[in-house]
């Protein structure tokens, strides 16, 4: 570790407003991904048939993915406009109602609208609690904030499972909804940016979604810090989510359970999220910790696809190696966070985050169109090419951000 960096206190580390980003995004976690875990159940539950759940399963998460879209967009106008501390209020607010209402919902329609409310609601959470961190934490110290924040709230996914095995579905959405509400009292006592406190004394444009795409220059900042994110949701959204697909692809005898593949890959992203926060701190760059942890994923979805794995054990094991090698989704938000003036941070942050969470509606398809011509395995490794080659040329060609100076504004 650098002398620079032994000698500083942690102890900002454990500042209210760290520790409560850190709950919401694990009550984020957990209501985003709760509805992939009870899909099957809570549809049954309704009335509906096998050939139902799948078509209408589908859409509802769809009308989640909207919302994500959205409401990465306006929490992010928003955070920028009138405060981070607005979009930590109002997105938690809005999922968390939208969760118990979807505890008494009984209609699918009305499900699937309430699952675009609860995207909406969700799209807030990390990308403003990201760009707070950010910037009330010492240059030094933002790596480890921002991977502090992840660590806690990715082992929401862990949770949401093990709450499933234990509850009905209705319960689960009840738990979810009320720890939202709860982590809410909490915010009560969290104060605002002081720099985006300053930067409203200064007459300048804030919240402008178009203005990061005013010119070349900055449409490809923007492409850059999504590009590097690319691999992370090829790995949750196809790998480990049809991992069922593929333990049948690759021989294993024993039947992959795709909830078990989605909780042992996050199992590897909280570690890995940790880990590459400590990592870039000492090699003081954000750039060649993404790079590192990169080449790891590209190994480990190599062994996932045809390393002729023979056992489940043995496909959980990688399926958790997986989950490590992507574990910088902190530390991409950090450079997006780090990447932008005060004034346009929250909207490129939040949207950044969302936009990448729905990358999986281009990259679902396109898998799903190869496979009847190309097989499982075949069309997974096309996507992961094109993902792993847009992130390497995008972590090639950006600015490192490590130690830079936030308190400024981009004119």
């Amino acid at each position: 570790m650098p002398s620079s960096t032994t000698s500083v206190s942690l102890r900002p580390l454990f500042a209210l407003p760290v520790i409560v980003a850190a709950l919401g995004y694990f009550v984020d976690v957990y209501d985003l991904l709760l509805f992939n875990i009870v899909r099957v159940p809570s549809l049954k539950d309704l009335g509906l048939s096998e050939a139902e759940i799948s078509l209408i399963g589908g859409r509802i998460l769809n009308f989640q993915q909207a919302g994500l879209l959205v409401g990465g967009i306006l929490w992010g106008i928003l955070g920028d406009k009138r405060g981070r501390l607005s979009v930590l209020f109002g997105s938690i607010i809005t999922y968390s109602l939208a969760n118990l209402a979807c505890g008494f919902v009984h209609d699918p329609q009305l499900y699937a609208w309430l699952r675009f409310v609860a995207g909406f609601g969700l799209a807030g959470e990390l990308g403003a609690g990201i760009t707070l961190v950010s910037e009330i934490l010492p240059p030094h110290l933002r790596g480890y904030g921002s991977s502090l924040v992840a660590s806690v709230g990715l082992f929401g996914a862990v949770v949401a499972y093990f709450t499933v095995a234990l509850f009905d579905w209705r319960t689960t959405y009840l738990i979810g909804g009320g720890l939202g509400l709860g982590l809410l009292l909490l915010r009560v006592s969290v104060l605002e940016s002081g720099m985006f406190k300053r930067i409203q004394g200064v007459n300048v444009s804030r919240g402008n979604f178009w203005a990061l795409f005013k010119d070349r220059r900055s449409i490809l900042r923007y492409l850059r810090c999504m590009g590097i994110a690319l691999p992370t949701y090829l790995v949750i959204g196809i790998l480990a989510t049809f991992s069922n697909e593929f333990g049948k692809a690759v021989g294993v005898q024993e039947v992959i359970q795709p909830g078990r593949g989605v909780m042992f890959t996050y199992i590897g992203v909280v570690v890995g999220d940790l880990f590459s926060g400590i990592l870039s701190q000492w090699l003081q760059s954000r750039r060649k910790a993404i790079g590192l942890m990169m080449g790891l994923t590209l190994v480990f979805v190599s062994i996932y696809l045809f390393g002729g794995i023979q056992s489940a054990s043995a496909f959980y094991g990688v399926c958790t190696a997986m989950g490590f090698g992507i574990g910088y989704i902190a530390m991409f938000l950090t450079i997006t966070a780090e990447s932008f003036g005060t004034n346009l941070r929250a909207t490129a942050t939040t949207s950044v985050a969302n936009n990448v969470r729905a990358t999986t509606l281009l990259s679902i398809p396109a898998y799903q169109a190869m496979k009847p011509s190309l097989g499982v395995l075949e069309s997974a490794a096309i996507v992961a090419l094109v993902c792993f080659a847009l992130a390497a040329w995008s972590l090639a060609t950006m600015e490192e951000t490590y130690g830079k100076e936030l308190d400024y504004a981009d004119v």
